[in-house]
């Protein structure tokens, strides 16, 4: 990855009163300020609607969230004191916009800061345009030193607007100065599929049509959409999974070596293998629902039972697809991908399936005995990666089993940093490499949008089940 070095800045998060806010982007940047990576003079400047707020009340908000993360208070006063500060928006006049802007520079003469300036949209993305336009109309695309917007997911609801949306953004703000955000590129193990695939040269031979069978990724939940009815049900699982954090891990695991490991080899090599995947057929993909596995009050509802969800509602919590990448690595190796909520259990998973033996050695009563070698790379909730592969059983009859070799992040180095935490120092130091270019969000909205246009049967699964066969893929083409 690209380095550098934090600079003096002031950090505006837009919908600092806000859940992200409070669960993980104060947590990052107040870990970042304790491990000295956030350079010193900075400033972080929440900005929201509420007047009756002002610096001291706003501080004695971030040590009560901060505290619940688990800092005692006396770490917390001192950074607290000296880097927050609150600036009221109201209903977000140009007059508003004129005041933060003018908050901003009394903040960066009181600290002697350059002009650095961190712009975070920790808002719902029906605000991102007019937010934008906002700061762009009060002189704020603008500074002494450099200016970075950093936009949360999910970028557009399909094709057209992610095309609108990045209209917006580009009359204001240049590609490079754009941070969009997806916070499974920040997880350690996300980005070391880089690391596993190009540093280790014995997998990177093996990464070809001739010798992988198949490539599976799953992500399942086994929660349900836990008080988030008004977006789930507006997004499904193809918007909130699958074109930005499903789609990430397919572009890392399939993509072809960067010519570097700057941001922007990197990045087109990942828009390269999403444009090459094959456009989407109706038999390629399944939509479920998840529905009460048993009667009685203390069972789990269906989604149709969740509060705030309509009884006929037709939005999906699970999609399997199969697609197909027309390159010469990938060429005739189908890719299959799931993620759903209520699952049996919590697991994020890529599964490379090699081809079996041409000629089976091993059998008894003509049953063969060997199987597949399946390299499991897994990204939650136990990070690391096993590859599996066949051993004789000591003893007698001539008998086989399949036995993992495999690492684990954290008995290798510990606890694991937030992805947050990676992903603003990567905002501050100005590496991109994590995050999604335009080009990028359109062309997965490009594959994946096209399914929500087709009136595809919508399938039940019971809260809890895990047999794969329920409402996926078949693995005929």
């Amino acid at each position: 990855m690209e380095s550098g070095r934090a600079e003096p800045t002031i950090f505006v998060i837009v919908g600092g009163t806000g859940d992200l806010t409070r669960r993980k982007l104060l947590p990052a940047l107040r870990s970042l300020a304790e491990q000295e990576m956030l350079c010193r003079p900075h400033a972080v400047l929440a900005v929201a609607r509420d007047r009756e707020i002002d610096d001291e009340g706003y501080r004695r908000w971030a040590r009560e969230a901060l505290a619940s993360a688990g800092v005692s208070p006396e770490e917390l006063r001192d950074w607290c004191d000296r880097a927050l500060y609150y600036q009221p928006i109201g209903e977000a006049t140009g007059t508003d916009y004129r005041a933060l802007a003018a908050r901003i520079e009394e903040i960066e003469t009181e600290l002697g800061l350059p002009g650095n300036r961190v712009f975070y949209l920790a808002l719902p993305p029906r605000a991102f345009p007019d937010t934008i336009e906002g700061l762009a109309g009060a002189g704020l695309d603008r500074a002494p030193g450099w200016v970075r917007l950093v936009i949360e997911k999910p970028f557009g609801r399909d094709l057209a607007t992610a095309r609108e949306l990045n209209e917006v953004v580009h009359r204001h703000f240049d590609e490079s100065q754009i941070y969009r955000i997806d916070h499974y590129l920040g997880k350690e193990t996300v980005q070391n599929l880089l690391v596993f695939r190009f540093a280790n040269a014995i997998f990177e031979s093996l990464w070809t049509r001739d010798r992988v069978e198949n490539v599976q990724i799953t992500v399942s939940e086994s929660i349900g959409i836990e008080g988030r009815s008004g977006y789930y049900d507006r997004a499904g699982a193809l918007r909130d999974m699958v074109q930005n954090h499903v789609s990430q891990l397919l572009s890392l695991i399939g993509m072809e070596v960067p010519s570097s490991f700057a941001a922007d080899a990197v990045r087109y090599e990942k828009i390269k293998l999403l444009k090459a995947i094959r456009p989407l057929r109706p038999e390629d993909v399944v939509f479920g629902q998840y529905e009460r596995s048993e009667p009685g009050d203390g069972a789990p509802p269906g989604y149709r039972e969740e509060p705030g969800i309509a009884p006929d509602s037709s939005t999906e919590t699970y999609v399997a697809m199969k697609l197909w990448v027309d390159s010469w690595r990938w060429q005739g190796v189908p890719f299959y991908i799931r993620t759903g909520k209520r699952l049996a259990r919590r697991l994020t998973q890529i599964a490379v399936t090699f081809r079996a033996s041409p000629v089976c050695l091993f059998e008894t009563d003509g049953v063969c005995l060997t199987n597949p070698n399946v390299l499991y790379l897994t990204l939650q909730p136990d990070e690391g990666f096993a590859l599996c592969f066949d051993v004789k059983v000591p003893g007698e009859p001539y008998r086989l089993q399949t036995l993992p070799l495999d690492f684990y992040y954290h008995e290798a180095f510990g606890p694991i940093p937030d992805a947050y935490q990676t992903l603003l120092y990567d905002v501050l130091v100005g590496d991109q490499t994590l995050f999604v270019h335009a080009e990028e969000a359109e062309a997965s909205w490009r594959l994946f949008g096209a399914s929500l246009e087709t009136e595809a049967k919508l399938h039940g699964y019971p809260v809890g089940s895990w047999d794969r066969n329920d409402a996926s893929v078949s693995n005929s083409d």
